[in-house]
């Protein structure tokens, strides 16, 4: 599987728009394209709290819903 693919590909510009946000909001000086200025640990920080938000979406889904 390449670096590239995701389980949805047209998810994939959804998917950097939200990274963008995180960033923006957390206050990683993220860009477009090449980051390699940044350390490891501003970029997991970014990663780390994408993912936070994301299953913290899938639970109230799931809380809101009866049958999951």
């Amino acid at each position: 599987m390449s670096k590239s693919s995701k389980e949805v590909p047209q998810a994939r510009e959804a998917l950097d728009r939200f990274k963008m946000e995180v960033a923006n909001e957390i206050g990683v000086p993220l860009k477009q394209g090449y980051n390699g200025d940044l350390t490891s640990a501003q970029n997991g920080s970014v990663g780390g709290e994408m993912v936070r938000k994301m299953i913290k979406r899938q639970e109230e889904a799931m809380a809101g819903s009866k049958n999951f």
